[in-house]
């Protein structure tokens, strides 16, 4: 066969990941604090960007249980902006597949596959925010590592249990900054509609994290967890400890008393006491430790329905300052300064419209995580429903990357405390009889109760637990009640019932 050469012309669509593009999704998944930084910079260089002063009202969702809310009407309360310059013709869309096909033949010019959702705007390269050319090494060095952070990593390694880690992380929220635990067990329990002794046993665990010392609720418990951990915490210096106020007081003879030690061990206790750390979260930089906002306030309305609103003192109010813009286009400008002119004004009513995309996504899947977790709110942890990304995506006819991007590093503020969104989403148990599957944390908590409530005389088997969760249409086989009845801690029932007849 011959070869030829030929000169054809080929069709395609594609989405082109252009840096407005890349910029409007990191945008998406920002926090308030970050989401706050990026805006302070594009004020002040950008001149035709100004605050917005005015008192607006907040951008809010009635959820009612009954009905799915996929309307967009969240944003109506603000203007639309008119991207009228040349470059505003290409249609990109925020709504992008995270795995993104790249075709990276040069930096600027980066292709993936994906639906559009959002009309945003070529981005000019030459642009401060935009310019993908130059690489900021700067933003790849290792940050320092906040004590929540610290915490955090270690719960979600050493805590196996969801609901148990569930129950941490908020108790994660009442850290004073010496690192001890400001809240007290009844009220934790309370507030999420769980046993005291589950919450006690989260606590037990939060205890033995790194920095030693930390979740102590007093100073007593703070020195005891760290001798503990030197195993010196006998009986001798176990009374010293209980004893603190007669220490600061120089009480030595009664001290020696009650610990039944001389002097010379007294005084090697003593030193041991001192060497020791009294507030172990000073260990870390707490100077750039931030008390966490909510982003999303829900609280309850009429006839039974929750009230989602956005915070509206976390959401940056800028402007386009339009008769500025107009002023200086009248001016005598050269080539140049048209160009800069153009670009700023270009850049500045792309700022202003994804800021308004970003907090109507944002109450649109928060104020459908509310409605899908209507019982949790209502009963309690033992309520929580098992939820996926796609059941969120589905619902708001978004993509799951753009759900994901959601969830991260945003909170709630609901009548149970505040959460971080991406909590909500849980594994499943199926149902019996074919109606809404189970949330594993719920099912983990009925285990955990049917346990507790079992008498001496009547210890229930993993196949008598199968059972009673069969009649209460939970689809579970016996190894998964196994394995959840090891993650929460509970032993055997044989050895169950050798321990409550040596209570009897």
């Amino acid at each position: 066969m011959a070869l030829s050469v030929r000169l054809d012309l080929k069709q395609s669509q594609s989405l082109v990941m252009t840096p407005q593009l890349q910029q409007a999704i990191k945008l998406l998944q920002m926090s308030n604090l970050e989401l706050g930084a990026f805006v302070e910079e594009e004020l002040e260089k950008n001149p035709l960007l100004q605050r917005d002063e005015s008192d607006n009202s907040p951008i809010q969702e009635s959820v009612d249980p009954q009905q799915a809310s996929t309307d967009d009407n969240a944003g109506s309360a603000l203007e639309d902006i008119n991207l009228n310059t040349q470059e505003n013709s290409n249609s990109d869309s925020i709504d992008a597949d995270v795995d993104n096909q790249w075709s990276s033949d040069t930096p600027g010019d980066q292709t993936l596959t994906g639906s559009g959702g959002l009309d945003n705007t070529s981005f000019n390269k030459s642009g401060g925010s935009g310019d993908s050319d130059t690489f900021d090494w700067e933003q790849n060095l290792s940050a320092d590592l906040s004590l929540r952070d610290h915490l955090l990593e270690q719960i979600n390694l050493d805590i196996h249990d969801t609901t148990e880690r569930f129950i941490g992380t908020h108790m994660l929220e009442f850290l004073d900054e010496s690192g001890y635990f400001t809240a007290q067990s009844e009220e934790i329990a309370q507030s999420l509609s769980c046993d005291v002794t589950l919450v006690e046993t989260v606590l037990s665990k939060l205890q033995k994290l790194d920095p030693v010392g930390i979740f102590a609720r007093s100073l007593s418990e703070c020195l005891a967890l760290q001798l503990k951990e030197r195993d010196r915490f006998d009986p001798a210096m176990e009374a010293l400890v209980n004893n603190l106020e007669l220490l600061g007081k120089r009480d030595y003879q009664n001290l020696m008393k009650i610990c039944q030690v001389d002097q010379e061990d007294l005084a090697d206790m003593m030193a041991e006491i001192q060497a020791l750390d009294p507030r172990p979260a000073l260990a870390f930089d707490q100077s750039d430790a931030q008390a966490i906002t909510p982003d999303i306030m829900m609280k309850r309305g009429l006839k039974g329905k929750w009230l989602v609103e956005l915070n509206s003192d976390n959401l940056p109010k800028v402007l386009v300052d339009n008769s500025y813009y107009a002023e200086v286009t009248q001016m005598g400008l050269d080539k140049e300064s048209k160009h800069y002119i153009s670009e700023c004004f270009q850049n500045a009513n792309w700022l202003v419209k994804s800021l308004h995309q970003r907090a109507t996504t944002i109450l649109k899947v928060s104020t459908e995580i509310v409605r899908q977790q209507d019982m949790f709110f209502k009963k309690g942890i033992e309520y929580l429903k098992p939820i996926v990304l796609r059941d969120i995506a589905d619902a708001v006819e978004m993509h799951e990357s753009t759900v994901s991007r959601v969830t991260s590093n945003k909170y709630i503020a609901t009548p149970r405390g505040i959460f971080e969104l991406k909590y909500f989403f849980t594994s499943a148990i199926n149902s019996s009889e074919g109606g809404d599957a189970h949330s594993a944390e719920s099912v983990k908590y009925k285990i955990k109760r049917l346990i507790d409530e079992e008498p001496p005389t009547k210890i229930l088997s993993d196949d008598k637990l199968v059972q009673l969760l069969k009649n209460d249409g939970i689809d579970i086989a016996r190894r998964t009640v196994a394995k959840y009845r090891e993650a929460l801690n509970i032993p055997s029932s044989v050895q169950r019932r050798r321990e409550k007849k040596a209570l009897i």
